[in-house]
């Protein structure tokens, strides 16, 4: 399987699983806000159905075992939602793992590195 396949197929399921877990949580304050955040990135792209959680273009890296590339790149992942102002802290986003990794525990399940 390409690298691209993998990155489509991890797409869908993760975009998947966030937005039921943000749909089914009773306690997001910003629930609606996200929903419609979604929906209206998805009304750009006629691929999608209803939401566009990721973006559409792909550039994937493989991650070698260095732990520079790989710290470099989870630390990319965790200001996404920083960078589009949904939190003002990585550690702040309820659906990344950047909470694990400032040493509380998340709603999402992660595997250590």
């Amino acid at each position: 399987m390409a690298l691209e396949d993998i990155m489509r197929d991890l797409k869908r399921h993760t975009s998947k699983s966030i937005v039921k877990a943000i749909e089914e949580n009773p306690q997001e304050s910003r629930k609606e806000w996200m929903l419609w955040m979604f929906e209206r990135a998805g009304k750009k792209n006629g691929n999608n159905i209803k939401y566009q959680f990721w973006q559409q273009h792909n550039q994937p890296i493989e991650l070698t075992v260095k732990a520079f590339a790989i710290d470099s790149s989870i630390d990319y992942i965790h200001n996404n939602p920083v960078k589009a102002g949904f939190v003002n802290r990585p550690e702040n986003y309820p659906y990344s793992s950047a909470v694990d990794f400032a040493g509380m525990k998340g709603i999402i399940d992660i595997e250590p590195c």
